[in-house]
């Protein structure tokens, strides 16, 4: 149930960022959410796209491209709506090795996209404490 998101290895130079975008949007996908983490000789480009398998097919020439499951789950768009969504997954002792949020179409809807050690447990945790999670095709994707 969890949804996929893309990581695009890049150069951490002028440009890179552009091509990627370029490329994304060239082959038709829409950029639902993305982070970029930077080391000093390179850059993680991670984003929640549409049409994924496609993205990547005409990607992997060009970028070093791979694709991981990743949990999207609602929050309210206020301050301390993410508290809930953490202290269900620290309770349940589940390890968040990266994050990144965006907003949704509705006045009070955000989303937190999170990278743990256990997808199936979490997000188990997370809909019995009444947090919606979501999938690629919830998201549209």
């Amino acid at each position: 149930m969890a949804i996929t998101q893309i990581s695009l290895f890049l150069m951490n130079q002028p440009g890179q960022l552009v091509d990627a975008v370029e490329a994304i949007s060239a082959n038709g996908a829409n950029i639902r959410a993305m982070s970029i983490a930077e080391a000093n000789d390179f850059g993680i480009l991670r984003a929640i796209v549409t049409d994924t398998d496609h993205i990547i097919r005409q990607l992997k020439d060009q970028f070093l491209i791979t694709k991981t499951e990743v949990v999207a789950a609602r929050m309210g768009d206020q301050s301390g709506s993410l508290l809930p969504i953490l202290k269900t997954l620290n309770e349940a002792n589940i390890n968040i090795e990266y994050m990144y949020a965006f907003t949704g179409t509705g006045p009070d809807e955000a989303y937190v996209v999170l990278r743990v050690n256990d997808i199936i447990t979490a997000e188990a945790v997370l809909n019995a404490s009444g947090i919606q999670t979501l999938t690629d095709t919830s998201l549209k994707i």
